[in-house]
């Protein structure tokens, strides 16, 4: 009987293999099987574990868990000693103008997977996207960076090999199974209902399943956390595409869904699920979970999905309140904005609109009291290099399309008319002050407004946003409301830096997981202390 017990477990070993993509998987179902359900002599034991070495794939070894479990303990000293040694080192000033504009330019938060710089724009993890491009593994030869490579950047800090990012590649294909439980969510919701709203609803009935709930439930220690941590990122992110896929034909293509196919990789199975198997929109795919990966911890997403992870709650709850934040018109549904307003030029002035005609229209937007959408940012002070690879894209793709040549023009054709409007708003302000002074024995009202001085003077150049409808537009993704697969795959990809936020955890209320808490004060005491310091 026992024999016969062993021989099944092995058959049943060599099939797990094979649905599993790395040896951590395997060994965890090994430790539960002979835990559980066979009773084995020592020497049968040893048996099934040589056989079990010999039925899998050695270099499996190598997988990302095994990576993060050594990599660790490490970063967790590294925390503790920056801690102790460099804890009460000031970082800046924080003024007025930070406290009731945002937070802009405070340093608040550690965000370890990448750092955006004013003039270099983003480094994952010290790389810029050039660089990213010429060293993370591809599909083809040439082609766009495949997303999980960019996923094994984040998280270790190191460029995998290309068989490292299929192997990651399979595990998040095996993974992407979604209960029936979840579609009936989304299904329980009218149509009409906006795409981001039924996206997170989706993602909320997701939780069911989180590891880490029921982990905290058992009371696991706190050194732990992250591997529950781990296995909810890695679920969420690879059945996040499949959500997405379904809300968008649901309500675009009369519910008629289409099955990933296990074949292809993260960003062409997105594609795939979507309806579009174009090759080169595959690749756009690709570019585009890559880029749009991670952009610091302060913009509204991260740092909305980072404050609710500091309250312990698992990553389909933090996940589900970035999305939120995302569904803004002011973040993830710019780039939604750009194109509307692409398309309204062409309907007024036709998509063979010259550069005059573009320059006239352009200052009939900023006379009307608009913006024109997607140009500046928060903190770049030059084009955003995530612009400028879809640039590069598109002129390798996609050169002739209509749309695409007038993004070209609004880049020759924006930046001037803002730089100038800031300068002249600039100007108009001081004579508005100068005159003041003449009348008034007060103090004088502030400087040039901040608003003008940094969106136009200091950033006049486009963003990202300025560049990602028209893309989509032209492999055939035209409906706006969908907020674009950006809003959705940015936010997708947020979740598995998850385990970074939770890795120190062990350390109590001085790790980085720590509860955020700020301070907040009203516009009095503002008034009051600066009177003081005055």
């Amino acid at each position: 009987m026992v024999f016969f017990r062993t021989v099944t477990a092995l058959s049943r070993l060599r099939s797990r293999v094979g649905q599993q993509s790395n040896l951590a998987n395997s060994v965890r179902w090994l430790q539960m099987q002979t835990s559980s359900d066979l009773v084995l002599s020592f020497p049968l034991f040893l048996l099934l574990c040589f056989v079990f070495f010999l039925v899998i794939d050695i270099d499996s070894i190598d997988d990302l868990h095994s990576h993060l479990k050594e990599m660790i303990p490490e970063q967790q000293e590294r925390l503790k000693k920056v801690k102790s040694e460099l804890g009460k080192i000031q970082l800046g000033n924080i003024t007025v103008d930070m406290v009731i504009g945002g937070m802009r330019g405070m340093t608040g938060l550690l965000w370890e997977t990448s750092l955006l710089d004013p003039d270099e724009g983003i480094r994952f993890r010290g790389l810029s996207i050039p660089e990213c491009q010429k060293l993370l593994p591809t599909a083809k030869p040439d082609g766009e960076p495949l997303p999980e490579g960019l996923l094994w950047l984040l998280l270790t800090g190191k460029v995998p090999t290309k068989e490292q990012v299929d192997a990651l590649s399979k595990e998040l294909r095996d993974r992407a199974t979604i209960p029936d439980y979840v579609y009936k969510a989304i299904d329980a919701l009218p149509e009409t209902a906006h795409p981001m709203t039924q996206f997170a609803s989706g993602v909320m009935a997701l939780q069911v399943q989180s590891e880490f709930q029921k982990a905290y439930e058992k009371g696991i220690h706190k050194s732990k956390y992250w591997e529950p941590t781990y296995e909810d990122s890695l679920n969420l992110i690879a059945r996040v595409p499949a959500v997405a896929a379904y809300v968008f034909r649901r309500i675009y293509k009369d519910g008629q869904v289409i099955p990933k196919d296990d074949s292809l990789d993260y960003g062409a199975n997105f594609s795939h699920m979507l309806g579009f198997d174009d090759p080169k929109m595959q690749e756009l795919m690709r570019l585009y979970v890559t880029i749009h990966s991670d952009h610091e911890g302060g913009n509204v997403s991260a740092h909305t999905g980072h404050l609710v992870a500091s309250a312990l709650s698992d990553p389909y709850l933090s996940f589900a309140a970035a999305l939120n934040g995302l569904a803004g018109p002011l973040h993830g549904l710019a780039n939604q904005e750009v194109l509307l307003w692409i398309k309204s030029v062409v309907e007024e002035c036709g998509e063979n609109i010259t550069k005059e005609q573009l320059n006239d229209y352009v200052w009939k937007t900023l006379n009307s009291g608009k913006v024109v959408p997607g140009f500046g940012h928060g903190v770049l002070r030059k084009t955003d290099p995530r612009y400028i690879c879809q640039r590069e894209f598109a002129l390798k793709h996609l050169p002739d399309d209509p749309l695409f040549q007038l993004v070209s023009k609004l880049f020759e054709v924006v930046p001037p008319i803002l730089t100038e409007l800031g300068k002249v708003s600039c100007l108009s302000f001081f004579f508005e002050q100068r005159l003041f002074l003449l009348h008034s024995s007060s103090s004088p009202p502030p400087s040039c407004p901040g608003y003008f001085k940094d969106l136009f003077v200091k950033n006049p150049w486009p963003n990202v946003d300025a560049h990602s409808g028209v893309l989509l537009n032209h492999f055939g993704l035209t409906e706006a409301r969908y907020c674009s697969p950006y809003s959705i795959l940015y936010c997708s990809f947020w979740c598995i830096k998850e385990p970074w936020n939770l890795l120190s955890a062990d350390m109590g209320p001085s790790s980085w997981v720590a509860l955020e808490r700020p301070k907040s004060v009203t516009l009095d005491w503002i008034e009051k202390h600066c009177k003081k310091a005055a």
